[in-house]
């Protein structure tokens, strides 16, 4: 069987006459750059995801980059992160000539771990840091929102800006100490991710800025046209971080059918679950299913499944195994940050953050999509059980 891990032909085929109208609408106009589609999509993401302000940007990776501009981050400030999470997260620190300071994650969720982190918290404001932590970015991977309660909590007692990762996790809900909250609607700033294969995803790059806070959000859109309120005048040293007028149009259409996307992502999810309890490779060890911390929480969306992600033994003879009978997978993510070549002069070695690194060797994402079958679902189990009792 050839199953696609992703099936972005057959998304767009459910919504092509809406797609292309959108589209010769744009090119009727002859209007690319910001205008009224982007910033109607920024008033219905903002609603969306249940902020004031939204400002619309080239990318996830610059959204999170505009963030920490706003927020003054730059040379001599260190960020606190997760060493488990796409380069962008990381690497928007570096390119500030900030210093990105990695804190390990919680082996069930695979999320920034608060324990760990109040851990280090507590020794830099010993003394036992040479830098100045400003901020911290929590990562709500693979579409389940980090524990937010106690990361808040950290950031409100060391004085510290909060800047969410929510590229993978738009629409997920939290169910914070002031009520159930959108990913990206707790910290100071959430970033959102609309690359392709997102949940949300448009035919190129793109980007969001969310926030509660007007004036970071005038920042926000002051950064992202090089520090230009008024044409050829600037007032900050910004950069090109705008979102395309063509994109915020095909957003617009999508956005419209998130939630019940979301759903069958959710149902997707459950099926696998189901289906892996009943094959009994779960409960004897070779396989571990994602865990939904939320779902008894009173939270609606508890987990977005952008990724569902087993943990397994013997992982990449299972992914050769999976290749050969055309399931495609992916692993998200193979070498933690801290062991990445352009993060050497952090000086880290193996063992640093033990829990990052084994789910670096263990992590398997396998297809999940709406358009996703039953019986392609049926047939991905099946292989998997075939290969451990084989």
């Amino acid at each position: 069987m050839d199953i696609p891990l992703l099936d972005l032909k057959a998304q767009y085929q459910s919504i092509r006459e809406e797609i292309n109208q959108k589209i010769l609408e744009v090119a009727s106009s002859q209007k690319f750059i910001l205008g009224s589609e982007v910033e109607n999509l920024e008033k219905e993401i903002a609603a969306f995801s249940e902020v004031k302000f939204a400002t619309g940007v080239s990318s996830g990776s610059d959204a999170l980059l505009v963030s920490l501009m706003a927020l003054d981050v730059g040379e001599g400030d260190a960020v606190v992160t997760t060493p488990f999470t796409f380069f962008a997260t990381a690497g928007a620190v570096a390119r500030l000539k900030a210093r990105p300071v990695f804190c390990d994650i919680d082996k069930t969720s695979c999320n920034i771990s608060p324990e760990k982190l109040e851990e280090l918290l507590e020794d830099q404001s010993k003394g036992h840091q040479d830098l100045q932590i400003k901020a911290i970015i929590p990562v709500h991977l693979y579409g389940q929102c980090a524990d937010m309660n106690p990361i808040m909590n950290l950031a409100s007692k060391h004085d510290l800006f909060v800047v969410e990762d929510a590229a993978q996790a738009i629409g997920a809900e939290y169910p914070s100490s002031s009520g159930i909250k959108k990913a990206g609607a707790i910290g100071n700033f959430g970033a959102l991710s609309f690359f392709p294969s997102k949940n949300l995803g448009a035919f190129g790059d793109g980007g969001m800025v969310l926030t509660n806070d007007e004036n970071l959000a005038k920042k926000t859109k002051l950064l992202r046209v090089h520090g230009s309120r008024d044409k050829y005048f600037y007032e900050v040293l910004g950069g090109n971080f705008r979102l395309d007028t063509l994109q915020a149009a095909i957003l617009r259409v999508k956005l419209k059918y998130l939630e019940s996307w979301q759903q069958k992502r959710m149902e997707k999810a459950s099926y696998y679950d189901n289906a892996f309890k009943e094959s009994g490779i779960r409960e004897e060890g070779p396989i571990q299913t994602p865990e939904t911390l939320y779902k008894d929480k009173g939270v609606k969306s508890y987990h977005v499944f952008h990724q569902y992600v087993i943990r397994a033994e013997k992982r990449d003879r299972l992914k050769k195994f999976l290749q050969e009978k055309g399931v495609p997978t992916a692993i998200y993510y193979p070498l933690p940050l801290h062991l990445q070549k352009c993060f050497s002069y952090l000086g880290h070695k193996e063992e640093d953050f033990p829990v990052a690194e084994e789910a670096a060797r263990e992590v398997l994402a396998l297809p999940i999509y709406p358009e996703l079958t039953s019986d392609q679902q049926d047939f991905i189990v099946s292989s998997i059980q075939s290969f451990y009792k084989g």
